[in-house]
């Protein structure tokens, strides 16, 4: 990516992008250019018009974030349900201490 950005920055320089200037950027930043991803972005952007793919990028549609979804009201069989549910669990306890009554007489 950091090759692509030196090239970017070369033809907002309005400089040549070959492969002398690419290496002078990451020389003049004390890093090590790779000499193989230099020659092949250099052959790939030959005959690519910069200022039409960045116009192209620019007018392209922006993906939009995904909604967060909002709490949706509960369904009749659903508040049903619950209400089944809750009753369940108080018959248990009722149940519950009808066996403990009858520990204690």
């Amino acid at each position: 990516m950091k090759y692509i950005y030196a090239a970017l920055l070369l033809h907002d320089m309005g400089k040549k992008i070959n492969e002398e200037n690419l290496t002078k950027i990451f020389e003049a930043l004390g890093e090590k250019p790779d000499e193989a991803k230099i020659k092949s972005l250099v052959a790939s952007l030959e005959d690519i018009n910069i200022d039409e793919v960045i116009e192209k990028a620019a007018a392209a549609p922006v993906a939009v974030a995904p909604s967060v979804e909002t709490p949706v009201e509960e369904t009749k069989e659903e508040k049903k349900a619950e209400e089944e549910k809750k009753e369940e669990e108080e018959e248990k306890e009722e149940e519950a201490f009808e066996g403990l009554s009858a520990l204690f007489g």
